[in-house]
């Protein structure tokens, strides 16, 4: 528990520190100023950039164990995600069927999965040191919802990746949904849940996710 404590300690710092060094950088031009850092991407760059700075330096300590890395997700991302738009969209009209302890079991159940989905994706960069993100210069905005682009390169000869973050702001801007070679995680939940309830039902699709999570 000390060990942990510790890590989690040591997370915390270096978040501190990458939020002091780590800035991004203003372009003169003024129009490129709103683009860039326009608050969602700014928000966007900032989640992202500060869990994989984490993740290096947890990397370079030689403490990247699955525990650690978990923890990291939780401090650095999991309070950027707005868990609760994800899954009313993932569940779209069922959202209304289903009491507060039945919302906050499927609210667990997406937020156990993106833990789990980011920590892979962490360590599925073999050349961790040479990953680079940036932000694409136009943001889509509307309202209190925008679409934010970045490109991650995963080392210096691979051609960038493109992921979409849809936001949104309440109280400040969060992810509510991630878009990746056209896939969107949202929608992915939807296909998983709308199908599993015209075969067998929402009380079946409930009882399943339950099992699910105490299997964990």
């Amino acid at each position: 528990m000390i060990k942990t404590a510790l890590i989690i300690l040591s997370i915390l710092q270096m978040n501190f520190a990458f939020a002091q060094s780590e800035a991004p950088k203003i372009p003169i031009d003024k129009k490129e100023v709103i683009e860039i850092l326009d608050p969602p991407g700014a928000a966007a760059l900032n989640i992202m950039l500060s869990a994989l700075s984490s993740f290096k330096e947890l990397k370079k300590s030689e403490q990247a164990s699955i525990e650690n890395t978990t923890s990291l997700v939780k401090i650095k991302v999991l309070p950027f995600i707005d868990l609760q738009t994800s899954t009313q969209i993932a569940l779209e009209d069922h959202w209304d069927q289903l009491n507060i302890a039945q919302r906050q079991l499927f609210i667990n159940y997406i937020e156990h999965s993106l833990i789990k989905d980011y920590v892979g994706m962490l360590y599925s960069y073999k050349d961790i040191d040479f990953v680079e993100i940036a932000l694409q210069k136009k943001v889509l905005r509307k309202d209190n919802k925008a679409l934010v682009k970045l490109e991650i390169k995963a080392n210096a000869q691979s051609k960038p990746s493109l992921i979409t973050l849809k936001m949104i702001r309440n109280e400040r801007w969060r992810i509510y949904d991630v878009v990746f070679a056209g896939v969107s995680v949202v929608k992915n939940y939807n296909a998983q849940f709308s199908s599993h309830i015209k075969r067998k039902g929402l009380d079946s699709l409930i009882q399943k996710t339950l099992d699910k999570l105490n299997q964990k």
